[in-house]
């Protein structure tokens, strides 16, 4: 007699979860430098990613900046070590910081009850959540205030005291923060994976 054969599948794992959040920063950043023009619109290329159109920069340094940063945090995420990244868009005159994009980075709590876990998050659902943060970062501009003056920006990664952190690569420094009296938040989109929660939201500078 024939007998059916099941296949369960399994939850995302921790290094399947850290490739989805790696891969995520790499695309809200490459999404935020364009939307803010901190790099001319010429520079970043179309590709297709999480069902819809995204832009990716077609600039060799800054592509190799963000794989070197990406390749840290990757192993920051592995550790548990990294609780936050904060994209900062500063005025390249005056060094002010005008807007502060911030990703929370947070385990997701196992279950009450280990003999009954959650059933497994489907991929397509990850996907559905992290396509509408971007979709999120693109509408900003409709009420952000418009940066005319060239910028720069910085990534701050926020870890654990007993994080690995490479001297040659990362320095203490700065948070940039902008002034409490002159920033505005809005809070954006979150997604989740079986492992990580990313909570994301952006402040800016606003001369009310």
């Amino acid at each position: 007699m024939a007998t059916k054969q099941a296949a369960t599948r399994q939850a995302i794992t921790l290094k399947g979860s850290t490739s989805l959040v790696t891969e995520f920063f790499k695309y809200a950043a490459n999404t935020i430098l364009f939307q803010r023009g901190v790099y001319p619109s010429d520079d970043f290329h179309m590709v297709k990613k999480y069902g819809q159109t995204v832009l990716v920069t077609q600039d060799l340094a800054l592509e190799n900046y963000l794989e070197r940063i990406l390749a840290q945090v990757n192993k920051w995420l592995l550790t548990g070590s990294v609780t936050q990244l904060v994209l900062a868009i500063i005025s390249k005159e005056s060094r002010v910081t005008l807007e502060r994009w911030v990703f929370d980075v947070n385990l997701v709590d196992p279950p009450a009850d280990p003999s009954q876990p959650a059933p497994p998050k489907p991929e397509a659902e990850i996907q559905a959540e992290i396509r509408y943060i971007l979709k999120q970062i693109v509408s900003t501009v409709t009420f952000l205030p418009i940066i005319d003056d060239p910028t720069v920006f910085n990534i701050l990664a926020y870890t654990h005291d007993s994080a690995d952190v490479p001297a040659d690569e990362w320095v203490d420094t700065d948070p940039l923060a902008i002034e409490a009296s002159k920033s505005q938040q809005v809070k954006l989109r979150s997604f989740s994976t079986d492992v990580h929660r990313i909570e994301a939201m952006v402040a800016y500078r606003y001369e009310g």
